[in-house]
């Protein structure tokens, strides 16, 4: 996700199925109450989950 990957390739690289994997992305989106693959970012990088990119 943090990669801008669509969820086809996510799950495709995890082994998981779409459908499996969507399940997934929601329950992180939902866990770190956000509403966007990119507000779930600047929320985990907030919470120190993640380390910000410098470009």
């Amino acid at each position: 996700m943090v990669n801008g990957l669509k969820d086809e390739v996510i799950a495709k690289r995890i082994g998981l199925s779409v459908r499996a994997c969507r399940g997934h992305i929601a329950d992180l989106l939902t866990a770190l109450e956000a509403h966007s693959c990119f507000q779930a970012g600047v929320n985990a990088t907030r919470a120190g989950l993640l380390e910000p990119q410098r470009l």
